[in-house]
């Protein structure tokens, strides 16, 4: 005996060490036709449900939204194609309240075969990603089969129909439908109408096995009395009251009436979860899952038409319901608190993983989850700010390119212009010069002024020589008269005209990296603030409030910041470097021209003082 439970410990070791050497091993693909899925763990410990007891075939709530879930575009219509599994065996009954793939949300009912107390390790999948799949919901299938009637109310319908497969439908119905409820559309009620359900096998009362009542409520004024809820079957009832700002459970029976203690609710525009159980023994009150009373009761045996927001006699309610549910057994307190906080959004019980694709093990990286959540309108911010880094980018370049190429040109010109003559000019070449070296000298001043030095092009300098020399040759002509005053002047004029286009020029599109430096962290910033608005719209929406679902619509806008400094940043380092060596080149010409018309001043008073 000794041997074998050694044998059965090593085994068990020996078996837990292959699924962590090899996760694929511990669960494969479900499904080829099924692309993508997501694995979903639920949280029974007291930083969740916080519940003592096991509970079974439950059907859990899954908010779905952009928080925690960014592939909608994936989805068939009406997510169809929608799968949960707790291996890749066993498929879980499941059904679609709500689908907006508009706005990113859904709400499904999933029935999880056990929940373990105060665990965190129950997980199952969700599968999605097969445009064919036909729809695989099934409400029914959904619910055990003690679970008598379920409302989810509906805006479209103005008769609420039972999600059940017991079909228990309203026969008539005074509520109006409110498409923002606490879990989709709810029930609202003015003071002058109810919901009558008229009674059924599957809603009767058998004394040994107990009822239960439960749904969401939402009171924005007090009220001396009005029936939530009211199953009467002759001279017996289970009634659950609004008295001011509490309410009260109360059992009639045989003339006799039994009530609980009234527990406070009223919270203006708050939704509180209420349930009332009789069980063969007593009565019992809960409030978002915690007991708010209880009395005993002796219960006995009925087959009650069900009223929802008041009689025949008055006490209409004021206010909404939503998610209605009744069951022929009495739930465990457990399965009341379970109830509570899985469909409360103060409590995370629901907890999402990465999104996996077939093939693909481990999920995504954070920043592909990231890239994942951007929405529509953070795309489109996130183009902006890439178009104006392609055109900044563009305009460095160039501009480098062409700053590059004017500074050779400036430097080779300088080199050629040294070696004209003394001044730049062959007519001011040391007289003792010979003939020839005089005729050489003239050939390279007319071939300047003809612009065949096509490889000074680039350089501002040679353009203002060119032009200076031009408007020189233009007014001596051939002739040895002296340039007068004026027409000094008028060169002056005409390079300093110059050096304003040349500076024209080396400065164009360079507006455009202003632009991408005030604009993009701009631009980013517009997207950063309306990513954030979404996220918060969608959180009021589907009322999933945690950090789980805050955090990839966040990070997600934030991405469009991220973008827009990673435009401006290249673009003010390369700016303040452009603009640094265009102001040198600027410089340089405005030096060359003082010295060109110093020359030709000094030029026009020797030429003076000779003629006297």
């Amino acid at each position: 005996m000794m041997r074998t439970q050694s044998d059965m410990k090593l085994r068990v070791y020996f078996g837990a060490l292959v699924l962590l050497a090899f996760p694929g091993l511990a669960l494969s693909w479900w499904n080829d036709d099924w692309s993508s899925r997501k694995q979903i763990t639920l949280d029974a410990s007291v930083t969740g449900a916080d519940i003592r007891d096991n509970v079974a075939d439950f059907p859990i709530l899954v908010r779905l939204h952009t928080g925690n879930f960014s592939y909608f575009g994936e989805l068939a219509e009406g997510g169809k194609d929608l799968r949960f599994m707790v291996d890749d065996k066993t498929p879980l009954k499941f059904h679609i309240e709500k689908f907006d793939a508009a706005n990113e949300m859904a709400l499904v009912w999933v029935k999880v075969p056990r929940i373990q107390s105060g665990a965190s390790t129950d997980t199952f999948w969700m599968y999605y990603g097969n445009g064919s799949a036909v729809d695989g919901g099934d409400a029914g299938g959904t619910y055990d089969v003690n679970q008598a009637l379920v409302f989810h109310f509906d805006d479209k319908n103005p008769t609420p129909q039972d999600a059940t497969a017991y079909a228990n439908h309203a026969a008539k119905s005074l509520a109006a439908a409110e498409p923002a409820g606490w879990i989709g559309a709810a029930a609202k009620f003015a003071a002058a109408g109810s919901i009558e359900v008229p009674a059924s096998p599957s809603l009767a009362l058998d004394p040994a096995k107990g009822w239960t009542f439960s749904a969401w409520i939402k009171i924005d004024q007090s009220q001396p009395e009005a029936y939530i809820f009211r199953a009467a079957d002759g001279a017996n009832a289970l009634e659950l009251l609004l008295r001011d700002a509490t309410v009260v459970a109360r059992y009639v029976q045989g003339g006799k009436t039994v009530e609980t203690a009234p527990a406070p609710i009223q919270q203006p525009g708050q939704w509180r979860h209420v349930a009332v159980v009789l069980r063969p023994d007593k009565l019992e009150l809960y409030v978002d899952g915690n007991k708010g009373g209880e009395s005993p009761a002796t219960a006995v045996a009925m087959n009650p038409t069900l009223t929802l927001g008041g009689t025949a006699t008055g006490g209409f309610l004021a206010g909404f319901l939503d998610e209605v549910q009744i069951s022929n057994t009495a739930r465990g307190a457990e399965w009341i608190k379970l109830s509570a906080r899985s469909q409360s959004l103060d409590f995370t019980i629901a907890n999402f993983g990465q999104d996996e694709s077939k093939g693909g093990a481990g999920g995504d990286s954070s920043f592909l989850v990231i890239v994942q959540s951007v929405t529509i309108d953070g795309w489109v911010v996130i183009g902006l700010t890439g178009v104006m880094f392609v055109v900044s980018l563009i305009v460095m370049v160039i501009k480098a390119i062409v700053i590059s190429k004017v500074r050779k040109d400036n430097k080779a010109f300088l080199a050629a212009y040294e070696k004209l003559g003394p001044d730049g000019d062959p007519g001011q070449l040391d007289r003792e010069e010979s003939e020839d070296e005089k005729e050489l000298a003239e050939s390279e001043f007319l071939a300047a002024i003809a612009g065949k030095h096509d490889h000074f092009q680039s350089s501002p300098l040679y353009h203002l020589y060119h032009a200076g020399i031009g408007e020189v040759k233009k007014r001596m002509g051939s002739s040895a008269k002296p340039l007068t005053p004026e027409a000094l002047n008028v060169i002056r004029v005409k390079l300093d005209s110059i050096v304003v286009r040349e500076s024209q020029r080396l400065n164009s599109k360079m507006v455009l990296l202003t632009i991408a430096i005030a604009g993009g962290p701009f631009l980013g910033l517009l997207g950063t603030v309306v990513g954030v608005m979404i996220t918060f719209a969608v959180i009021a929406a589907t009322g999933d409030v945690n950090i789980n679902s805050i955090a990839p619509g966040i990070a997600a806008a934030l991405l469009a910041t991220v973008a827009g400094l990673a435009v401006a940043i290249p673009a003010l380092f390369a700016y303040n470097y452009l603009l640094t060596q265009i102001k040198d080149v600027v410089a340089d010409m405005r030096v060359f021209s003082d010295e060109f018309l110093a020359m030709l001043s000094e030029r026009v008073a020797d030429r003076f003082r000779e003629a006297a």
